[in-house]
């Protein structure tokens, strides 16, 4: 079997992790965390967001993105897709009627649209459709950095527009639990980052294992708010409807607006998969910040739909890409 294609069929296998993740989602349904119990995993999924955040600043590289700017129409254009086009887009799906958008998960889809771009898989499937990976590392990168910022204020933005708003001590929390965490890893990086970088496998289960405890501790508190009478089998299907139409058209968009602007097959690549996509691994701890804790369970439903989806698909579009003559560049 070929290396592209074992890659394929390993892509659309169902994700380990988020299969573990929809386990830790059972298992809140049936038994969650009450009573002291709760607190206690309240106060240890606040010490696992600070943790994952100041991975994520240790490990993202400055020099990636610094190089990268050097093709700033490519980026800016990812930018765009990621943090104007997306954002817009959930808005609009989350203004529709609640016979097509469950209202109890239309602000899990402003959140989606809100978030930076995934990076690993983005710069994986870049690579195994014979793109431009250097851009993808720069484009996902960069994604990443300001997320941290853009992400909090276009949901702050769009929730506002749509009715709802965030709290100034949502905006303290942000602050404690996001930024300076994060802050914290890129300036230490210089000292702490070749320690982390031996370390991958084993850190990225500590990433891992805290998005997994944020997801139960979430879930617990919308399973005693009573999550599972308010949402209901067929709003489940609606939702993965919405987010396959909505990846559609990111991946229409992203192809289209490539070829007009007439970049080469490389950064057409490249733009597709860091522009069409989402970060589960941002998008977990963001929104328990975000939110009430009660609110965190519906918020992350149309996020985890979405990035089983994206999985998939882009695996089959990376597949035709790297099947492409090679005369086609």
């Amino acid at each position: 079997m070929s290396a592209p294609r074992a890659a394929l069929l390993s892509r659309l296998k169902p994700d380990l992790y988020v299969v573990l993740i929809l386990a830790m989602v059972v298992v809140a349904s049936l038994l969650p965390a009450t009573g002291a119990a709760a607190t206690g995993f309240g106060w240890a999924t606040k010490v696992g967001i600070g943790l994952v955040f100041f991975l994520h600043g240790a490990r993202l590289s400055r020099d990636a993105v610094i190089a990268g700017m050097t093709h700033w129409r490519l980026h800016l254009l990812v930018l765009s897709v990621t943090f104007v086009l997306f954002p817009l887009l959930g808005l609009g799906i989350a203004a529709l009627p609640a016979a097509i958008t469950p209202s109890a998960l239309a602000p899990g889809i402003i959140l989606l649209g809100c978030l930076p771009s995934t990076v690993q898989s983005s710069i994986g499937f870049t690579a195994i459709a014979r793109g431009n990976v250097a851009a993808a590392v720069a484009a996902a990168t960069a994604s990443n950095l300001l997320g941290v910022l853009l992400t909090p204020l276009l949901v702050a933005a769009t929730l506002h527009a749509a009715g709802g708003a965030l709290s100034l001590g949502s905006v303290r929390t942000i602050v404690l639990q996001l930024l300076v965490p994060f802050i914290a890893g890129q300036v230490l990086r210089p000292w702490v980052g070749p320690w982390i970088q031996a370390r991958g496998k084993v850190l990225s289960w500590v990433d891992r294992g805290a998005i997994l405890l944020v997801v139960y501790t979430a879930f617990s508190d919308a399973v005693a708010g009573g999550l599972w009478r308010k949402v209901g089998a067929l709003d489940l299907v609606r939702v993965l409807v919405i987010c396959a139409a909505l990846l559609g058209v990111l991946l229409a968009a992203t192809t289209l607006l490539a070829r007009a602007l007439k970049f080469d097959k490389a950064d057409e690549i490249a733009i597709v998969f860091c522009g069409s996509k989402k970060s589960l691994a941002s998008g977990v701890p963001m929104a328990s910040v975000l939110f009430p804790a009660a609110l965190v369970g519906p918020m992350l439903l149309p996020l985890m739909i979405f990035h089983q989806i994206q999985l998939m698909a882009c695996a089959v579009i990376a597949q035709r890409y790297a099947a492409r003559d090679a005369s086609q560049g």
